[in-house]
């Protein structure tokens, strides 16, 4: 069976439950950036904000995953914009966010997603890891912020949307430096949420579950895994990307528009 044509019918077949779902008409035509955009959690984030009509830019360091998601999801009100960027290089960042700017207009939602699970012991962590892990789960979180706030401050308005991470609350082993990385997106949220709050502009962190993405899947879920989820969810279900998706849909719209500096947990209750 062939792919969906457009946002509409992809996030149409990924939702889980065939539900009908919100649509938001604050979103239409506005500039949306999504980093770490290509596959999993974040392709669903891009198929979303598609699908509500906004104008969406994505990054990802998977051209090939990231040019072939854009031409997908082509029929959309908007076809999303994708351009290559290793994040973890802060001058090409910059440079893909004016990039944005200048092809889509000021950016109003920022979705600060791209990260890297990768497992790791203690005791192999050297410095250069350490700074790697930082760079890819962290640090481009606060310099992506910071290249899209005048455009929020000009507007009055603005949703930045940091993703966490229910492992550092669950106390989980296994990836030190990511663990450490999650919990310090909950500070970066805090605290930018007071500076910029006085501008209109919102910042909230998304904290999922174990997300039943296809990597997640091949890489990480064995029988103790879904073992874990069985008795740690107070829902009995698969946790998946539009569940987040959708959270991230209320969280930038204008619905959500008192709601800041908050941690919005999308876990099946498990944390």
């Amino acid at each position: 069976m062939s792919s969906p044509a457009n946002a509409s019918e992809r996030v149409a077949a990924t939702s889980g439950t065939g539900g009908a779902y919100a649509n938001y008409p604050s979103l239409v035509d506005r500039t949306v950036l999504v980093t770490g955009g290509a596959t999993g959690i974040g392709a669903s984030f891009v198929e979303h904000f598609a699908a509500q009509g906004a104008r969406v830019a994505f990054f990802d360091i998977d051209a090939t995953a990231g040019a072939a998601l854009a031409d997908e999801l082509g029929d959309s009100r908007h076809r999303p914009l994708f351009l290559p960027c290793d994040l973890t290089d802060i001058d090409a960042l910059r440079a893909a966010v004016a990039d944005v700017k200048a092809a889509l207009g000021p950016v109003e939602v920022l979705v600060n997603n791209a990260a890297n699970d990768r497992r790791h012991k203690t005791e192999e962590v050297t410095p250069e890891s350490f700074d790697a892990g930082i760079a890819v789960n962290l640090r481009h979180q606060f310099f992506a912020a910071q290249a899209v706030i005048d455009d929020m401050k000009a507007a009055q308005r603005g949703s930045i949307v940091n993703l966490g991470s229910i492992s550092w609350m669950l106390k989980q082993g296994g990836f030190p430096v990511y663990v450490m990385c999650k919990s310090a997106v909950q500070g970066l949220t805090r605290g930018l949420a007071r500076e910029l709050g006085p501008f209109g502009i919102r910042v909230n962190t998304l904290v999922p579950g174990w997300v039943m993405t296809e990597k997640q899947k091949r890489l990480w879920l064995d029988d103790a895994g879904r073992r874990a989820i069985k008795e740690g969810q107070c829902i009995d279900g698969e946790l998946l990307p539009a569940d987040l998706a959708r959270m991230a849909l209320f969280l930038a719209a204008d619905d959500s528009r008192m709601i800041t500096a908050q941690d919005i947990v999308v876990d099946g209750g498990w944390a």
